[in-house]
């Protein structure tokens, strides 16, 4: 089956399921402070930048087996730079 998008509001729709499957994972693991749209800005900035033609197989899989130590780690770490540029 061949899935298109005209927009990554309507693919985000898509994969919404995979992405509460994630945050239902990630406050299990004691990641209460991370949300859905964290997970997909972040693979979208990280891991999906570069890529072309994803199935959306793999968007899910993505998803589903995102390191959450790394992605933890990234918004901590984008969080204390948007903190410091905005004290300067």
């Amino acid at each position: 089956m061949d899935f298109t998008f005209n927009s990554k509001e309507e693919l985000y729709q898509m994969i919404e399921p995979a992405l509460d499957a994630k945050k239902s994972e990630l406050d299990r693991l004691g990641y209460r402070h991370i949300h859905k749209n964290d997970v997909w800005n972040y693979l979208i900035l990280t891991k999906w930048s570069k890529a072309h033609n994803l199935e959306l197989s793999d968007i899910v899989s993505d998803i589903l087996n995102c390191d959450n130590k790394l992605l933890n780690k990234y918004l901590k770490d984008n969080l204390a730079k948007r903190e410091n540029i905005e004290i300067i």
